[in-house]
């Protein structure tokens, strides 16, 4: 199994991805939706983010996508506790992983 490609606190590896996501959380939370397949569009996506609730079962859905396309290993624990600690972090980790592509959750030894 592999690790992210970034840190949850990394948040300013990518400083582009860091200011949309604190902006406008609903846009990144969009991209990474529709690049996991959870929703099927970047609009779905941002606007189950607005829906309480929903948004956040949509979120436990995504980062697991996210973990599992990519080889991360991790749990839906270990998503519950970045997404409640450290919500926009865990945000801009996901898109950070999304664009880094298929290979980046590889092993580090």
């Amino acid at each position: 199994m592999g690790e992210w490609a970034h840190g949850l606190m990394g948040c300013m590896d990518d400083i582009g991805t860091c200011l949309i996501a604190w902006i406008v959380p609903c846009v990144t939370f969009g991209q990474n939706a529709e690049a996991a397949g959870t929703a099927s569009s970047c609009l779905i996506g941002g606007i189950l983010f607005l829906i309480p609730l929903v948004n956040l079962v949509c979120w436990f859905q995504t980062r697991g996508a996210i973990r599992e396309q990519h080889g991360i290993e991790g749990s839906l624990v270990s998503d519950i506790l970045a997404i409640f600690c450290c919500p926009l972090c865990a945000l801009v980790q996901e898109a950070q992983q999304v664009k880094a592509g298929p290979g980046a959750g590889v092993s580090r030894a």
